[in-house]
């Protein structure tokens, strides 16, 4: 191995190694956290935190009135549309798409996959823990189902935030990949916030349900980061044509600088 070849491995090794330890730390301290909650609202341990909550977003006297303009009710009630089955399959399906007529086909395939098992994950714990809806409050949109964790607030955070961090790693910028990641974690904050603000989830319904979403995206994230590439085949080949490119003229620089060519 030269001398320019160990240095490149190494740049490598140090911009990809801690983050992924930091983000592999980070899947177990949620896992931990996720299992944690579970237990203690199947033990009945969070009820007066939740109810807590519940009632000081009403009006006192008046439960069936949420607090603050009516405005606000209704601009809360098209926020947690955000998070409904169809939007989210509306977005999964346009994305997917768009990624297919990019010629980004593993990355398209891994993006509607990843975000499908999500939404099967989180039936599943819906299914297993079988928590019912609040009723200390009157619902103020209609629900039918359980209610941990909060599936509008774990289903929005998968999509989202899988979306975006999939979808980052096709931007070229920074800022830009910042942005459309600051943009999933914004939307499925807000959306878990409706859910209690409306009454028909539990805080923490709402904290597992983005504990789990959140879970869900990192591991996706490195799966991706490390199985699936996210150019397309034409682009994968001019970019390798480049980095031969910058090789050699590293490796020309590196005689010249050592006196082997003139």
């Amino acid at each position: 191995m030269t001398e320019v070849q160990r240095r490149g491995f190494l740049t490598r090794l140090t911009a990809y190694e801690p983050l992924t330890l930091i983000m592999l730390a980070s899947i177990a301290g949620g896992l931990f956290v996720l299992q944690r909650l579970t237990s203690e609202v199947l033990e009945g341990e969070t009820f007066r935190f939740d109810d807590a909550i519940l009632l000081a977003l009403r009006r006192p006297g008046e439960l069936a009135v949420p607090i603050g303009p009516g405005w606000l009710t209704h601009a809360i009630g098209d926020i947690t549309s955000l998070g409904g089955i169809t939007v989210l399959s509306l977005m999964t399906v346009l994305v997917t798409v768009y990624l297919l007529l990019d010629r980004r086909w593993p990355i398209a395939i891994f993006v509607f996959s990843s975000v499908l098992t999500g939404w099967l994950a989180s039936t599943l714990l819906k299914i297993l823990v079988a928590r019912p809806r609040p009723d200390i409050v009157p619902h103020l949109v209609e629900v039918s189902d359980l209610s941990f964790p909060s599936g509008h607030a774990m289903v929005s955070a998968v999509t989202y935030l899988t979306l975006g961090a999939l979808l980052a790693r096709t931007q070229r910028y920074r800022s830009t990949r910042i942005f459309v990641m600051g943009v999933g974690v914004f939307l499925a904050v807000i959306i878990g916030l409706s859910r209690i603000y409306l009454g028909v989830h539990y805080p923490t319904d709402v904290l597992a349900g983005w504990c789990a979403g959140a879970l869900w995206a990192l591991g996706c994230w490195l799966i991706s980061k490390r199985f699936v590439p996210s150019r397309a085949p034409d682009d994968v080949g001019e970019a390798g044509k480049c980095k031969r490119g910058q090789q050699f003229r590293l490796i020309r620089d590196f005689r010249r600088h050592n006196g082997q060519e003139p």
